[in-house]
């Protein structure tokens, strides 16, 4: 995806009345409950704005909404892109790209994901630290977009600890036990086999998932903070291995984002 193709993107959404939000959000499977916080502004279907793709899952909601939330203007994708659907990589990563052109400061992102570490419960949450990335490809190869960020970004600490510092706080504030670990990025979209799981483990992963990665490499190519937290939906023991249904998994976000919804809430206040 081209420059041209995200400043047309950009000056759409401009001219629509999209105007320097403070914080970026990207919703994951079942975690729609945050964009119901917002005070909406603007609501655009993907479908209508300028090279955006189209969420193809059938529980991603496909939204741009705009508004405030917390006293910050903020903009939220309800629904994102996965490799999985048939896009591109750097159609995955086009929302937080546009995000960045039209000023936004932070990037907020969740997602729903199997625990590998079985000290992690079903239904807990997990706050990103680090990653693995083993998607088959990056939003960053070919040409580089001099625009937006160098040829060969640095990736140490791809989860800002000023967002994740705030994060630590404002659950041990609420006494909500967060987990912090090891997030695997997989292409997907079938689960896991038994020695999958293991190989996971013995990788250093703390839980696995088909999303994340490439927009986290993408705000890093950018200099844009973002931080994560994943609603862990199932348990994978690889020894005592349930079969999953996606039906599950979704019920279970749907029952922790309420606390995560708190947090994020809390979370925008305070930068």
């Amino acid at each position: 995806m081209s420059m041209e193709e995200l400043e047309e993107s950009v000056e759409w959404l401009k001219s629509k009345g999209i105007n320097a939000p403070e914080v970026g959000i990207i919703l994951g499977t079942g975690l729609d409950g945050l964009a119901k916080q917002i005070k909406v502004e603007k609501e655009f279907n993907y479908s209508v704005i300028p090279h955006f793709p189209i969420s193809t899952v059938e529980f991603h909601f496909g939204k741009l909404i705009y508004g405030e939330l917390g006293g910050k203007k903020v903009l939220a994708c309800q629904g994102r892109f996965h490799y999985y659907e048939g896009y591109t990589m750097q159609q995955v990563v086009m929302p937080v790209r546009v995000m960045k052109m039209l000023g936004t400061k932070y990037v907020l992102l969740s997602n729903a994901a199997g625990a590998i570490n079985l000290s992690y419960k079903k239904g807990e949450l997990m706050l990103l630290d680090d990653h693995i990335n083993l998607q088959p490809d990056n939003p960053l190869i070919g040409q580089n977009l001099d625009d937006l960020g160098p040829r060969f970004p640095d990736m140490s600490q791809p989860y800002s600890p000023f967002l994740n510092g705030h994060i630590e706080r404002i659950a041990a504030e609420k006494g909500v036990k967060i987990n912090k670990g090891v997030y695997a990025s997989v292409p997907g979209p079938n689960l896991e086999t038994r020695a999958e799981y293991r190989m996971l483990g013995i990788m250093g992963a703390d839980a696995v998932g088909m999303s994340t990665v490439p927009e986290v490499i993408a705000c890093n190519h950018m200099s844009l903070p973002c931080c994560c937290v994943s609603v862990l939906t199932d348990e994978c023991d690889p020894d005592n291995l349930k079969p999953a249904s996606i039906q599950d998994i979704i019920a279970t976000a749907k029952k922790a984002e309420v606390t995560l919804t708190e947090i994020y809430v809390e979370l925008i206040k305070a930068i």
